[in-house]
């Protein structure tokens, strides 16, 4: 097969897999240079493009590669702005990145088929924060005496916070410290769609047997399982079977079991038998923190200033972090130096997303409604014990969730000091890492808001 033929098998894959705007604006003009043993040298436009493909597509890429070329090893991104006609590798020498993929192990780039584990999701990856801890204990506890502690684990919370990296990190923990484990990851809309091929084939009982036999079943965005009757009751029996042997199962889902709509009571029972636990909305400190440890990953060197701004800004969820840093990275490169505060704010104002456009009495309103209370008591100069605590919620996540500065939130909540609304925040601060029902609260709370 020649080098075009090579190409173009891999862009049919990519296609298939990437949206059109997507595929236009990365796999654009470029193609194979040369193939040199396991080694393929592969022409992109500039430097941006090369640095993309680098960061979000080169082991899906290398895989492709390889399932056409067994032989391949690795990729070097080189730019040219030619025509697609091969020239001399050493006139390129000045732009060329070389991936050092062959010291990597290849299985690094392939989730395993048999348990869907990806192995780059590790509790080393993991990063752990105010945010997150109480979820990352419990799995950590899971780990150590899987099927006897927290089972289930019922792991909730919004997009992009990390739940299916701390799922997958249990799943790969036990299956590297205990061989004779049998550990499955799935999806439930997978699940959900083994059972209708088993009933529709006939073969629902060696699909059932299938799933029976796992010591350890990780079961991730379970809120998918709404309105499949028939689906929630085949994982009901499953349950059953799996947790009278004490095998350990593990769930997420976008929201606490008790508010997905449409699944059964005595699902939502067996979800809450074992351990419920969230992962809420990163902190200011957290997204801080965040961003400083991935850009050492990267040896990119932030100062504070832009790591202040970036999380100030970035209020969503992890990935939307990494987006931004990822940005910044490419333009530093590019650059050849590191990046003006300025230059940051140019370069993510027009990515960045709006903040969520909601005012600060439509919030209010719906705290007061949860807790079952008059509006108006929250902007009263009452010490009532049952306004107090949904008082201090306001002000939390008002402050934590819109970044609203402590004196203008005192002034919109009755014409309060500005220490007032920090101690507020301090103390809901400190009372989530040790009540769990309030984390919960809060949780639920934060769904309602957006």
């Amino acid at each position: 097969m020649d080098h075009k033929q090579l190409w173009n098998s891999v862009l049919v894959e990519m296609e298939l897999n990437v949206s059109k705007a997507s595929f236009n604006t990365w796999f654009k003009d470029t193609h194979i240079m040369k193939h040199d043993g396991g080694l393929v040298f592969l022409s992109v436009p500039n430097a941006f493009v090369k640095e993309w493909l680098l960061n979000k597509y080169h082991s899906v890429i290398l895989r492709h590669l390889r399932n056409v070329s067994t032989g391949i090893h690795s990729i070097e991104y080189v730019v040219s702005r030619d025509d697609g006609r091969p020239k001399d590798i050493q006139k390129q020498q000045e732009t060329p990145f070389i991936v050092p993929t062959q010291e990597l192990p290849l299985n690094d780039f392939y989730i395993n088929k048999e348990d869907n584990l990806n192995p780059r999701y590790t509790f080393e990856s993991f990063f752990v924060g105010p945010f997150n801890e109480l979820a990352h204990a419990a799995s950590q506890a899971v780990i150590r005496k899987p099927g006897i502690v927290y089972n289930p684990l019922f792991i909730y919370g919004n997009t992009g916070y990390g739940k299916t990296h701390l799922l997958q990190a249990v799943g790969n923990f036990v299956k590297a410290n205990n061989k004779e484990k049998k550990v499955l990851y799935v999806t439930s809309e997978r699940f959900a769609s083994d059972m209708v091929s088993g009933i529709n084939s006939g073969k629902i009982a060696q699909i059932k047997e299938k799933y029976r036999k796992y010591d350890v079943l990780i079961m991730d965005d379970i809120q998918f399982l709404s309105r499949k009757e028939k689906t929630q009751e085949e994982l009901f029996h499953l349950f059953n079977t799996l947790y009278d042997n004490n095998k350990q199962i593990v769930f997420s889902s976008d929201k606490h079991p008790n508010l997905i709509p449409d699944v059964e009571d005595r699902l939502k029972s067996r979800f809450a038998a074992g351990m419920t636990v969230d992962i809420s909305t990163p902190d200011h400190e957290s997204r801080m923190a965040i961003l400083t440890a991935k850009a050492r990953m990267n040896n990119l060197a932030l100062s504070s200033e832009i790591v202040d701004f970036l999380a100030q800004t970035i209020v969503g969820n992890i990935r939307d972090l990494e987006g931004a840093l990822n940005m910044v990275l490419c333009q530093s490169q590019l650059k050849g130096r590191e990046l003006t505060l300025n230059e940051v704010r140019n370069f993510v104002k027009t990515s960045a997303k709006p903040k969520k456009s909601v005012s600060v009495k439509e919030i209010v309103k719906i705290i007061a409604d949860y807790y079952r209370i008059e509006e108006e008591t929250i902007y009263e100069k009452t010490r009532r014990k049952e306004v107090i605590k949904p008082r201090q919620v306001a002000m939390y996540i008002l402050r934590e969730d819109f970044s609203i500065s402590y004196p203008s939130i005192g002034q919109k909540l009755g014409g309060r000091d500005h220490t007032t609304v920090i101690h507020s925040c301090e103390k809901i601060k400190n009372d989530i890492k040790t009540d769990q029902v309030l984390v919960q609260e809060i949780a639920q709370l934060r769904s309602m808001i957006t």
